[in-house]
């Protein structure tokens, strides 16, 4: 087949949807499949990097872009459908059997017109709850949630099929969809490379943070932003430090809440005990994850929360917020504690109360060797073959 992906996001950029849109690309060229990205052309002097995924790079179309404004993390590029442009013209030259938007906005519409005038199956993955994103538009976050809310459900009505990374989000999709679309909706989580993850030679992340040998290192992945909560980490961390004098906690990522986390990791409490590395090349922060002893997570605004996997993967128990798709990746009581969000006040302390237990040697390692057995059920490998199915079913629709 021949595949075309779109995407908002993408490559050197790094975030889950960059991540996922690679692994979908090189699992179906390891297939034998012809694959093209379209996708905002990187910043000059800068190229898509290896992030780990096996199988062979794809095709890329560029679409003119510039640097996002300053609301958006250093290094997004907003892409512009120039008519005429290089990138587009190679995409329609591409004839695609099967068109792939993993965003619904600009990259979105030219797939949605592309689909069109070739008579090609439109799918779209919803990897984004948009409304969790409206604090980055101040008071004008209500009627940018409605207007972002009609504008998708406009666009699922175009699509021939409409994926959905977790469960959780597939039932909200199909409860705002008509009873009569409710099978559209198909659920195929974003796989990782286990084999991979599970061959890494870990980093540990005691030496480069002077923190003794016998510490129990917790760590985090991801992008520091008020809608992941990240601020959640070090109030656990310094509850749960109250008890267990040895506890750290392993930072990696970046993002506006940065600051804000530093600050707070100097005060006597945490003081010595936090270590925020910023933003790492994806193989780098995996090697540091597999470095660490437990995985700490409190966004609780994910569509699946593909660090989980990864986490699992490198045989880290879990301590998180119970939130969309958690449940479909950490087993409560196997590979990891899962603690209810609600009431928010003691949240906090709950998670400490994670910590504490999983402190326990026997405990902690019998969750990693369940994390460890059962990491496969992950593997982008099946992921990427139900992708190649749905994509079946659609052209003999």
């Amino acid at each position: 087949m021949r595949v075309l992906l779109t995407t908002e996001s993408y490559l050197p950029y790094l975030s889950g949807v960059t991540v996922s849109v690679d692994a979908l690309a090189r699992g179906l060229g390891a297939l034998g499949h012809d694959v093209l990205v379209l996708a905002p052309r990187p910043a000059p002097g800068s190229a898509p990097e290896p992030v780990g995924t096996p199988g062979p790079e794809p095709g890329y179309a560029w679409l003119p872009s510039y640097q996002a404004p300053i609301v958006a993390p250093p290094g997004y590029r907003m892409a512009v459908p120039v008519p005429g442009s290089g990138g587009l013209r190679r995409a329609r030259a591409f004839r695609p059997d099967v068109v792939h938007a993993h965003s619904p906005f600009v990259t979105g519409r030219v797939a949605r017109r592309l689909a069109a005038e070739l008579s090609a199956p439109l799918v779209f993955t919803h990897h984004t709850r948009f409304a969790d994103y409206g604090h980055y538009l101040g008071p004008f976050a209500g009627l940018g949630s409605r207007l972002a809310d009609a504008y998708i459900r406009r666009f699922w009505r175009a699509c021939a099929a409409i994926v959905a990374p977790s469960e959780d989000l597939a039932r909200d999709i199909r409860a705002r969809l008509p009873v009569a679309s409710a099978h559209r909706v198909h659920v195929i989580p974003t796989g990782v490379d286990v084999a991979g993850i599970r061959a890494l030679a870990p980093i540990d992340p005691r030496v480069e943070a002077g923190w003794p040998g016998d510490a129990l290192v917790v760590a985090s992945l991801g992008r520091l932003a008020p809608e992941k909560s990240p601020e959640l980490l070090l109030a656990a961390v310094a509850a749960a430090a109250a008890h267990m004098p040895m506890l750290r906690l392993l930072v990696i990522g970046a993002g506006p809440s940065q600051a804000t986390l530093r600050t707070r990791a100097e005060l006597p409490d945490l003081a010595g005990r936090v270590h925020l590395v910023g933003a790492l090349p994806r193989p780098e922060a995996l090697t540091r994850l597999a470095g660490s002893d437990l995985f700490l997570f409190t966004s609780r605004t994910e569509t699946q929360g593909l660090v989980l996997a990864e986490a699992l993967s490198a045989r880290l128990p879990v301590v998180a917020v119970d939130g969309p798709g958690v449940d479909e990746s950490v087993r409560d009581g196997v590979d990891g504690i899962v603690v209810d969000a609600m009431p928010p006040d003691s949240l906090p302390r709950r998670l400490a109360d994670g910590l504490i237990a999983l402190a326990d040697p026997v405990r902690r390692g019998a969750m990693a060797e369940h994390a460890a057995a059962d990491a496969d059920r992950f593997a982008v490998e099946r992921r990427v073959a139900q992708a190649e199915d749905l994509y079946d079913t659609l052209r003999r629709a």
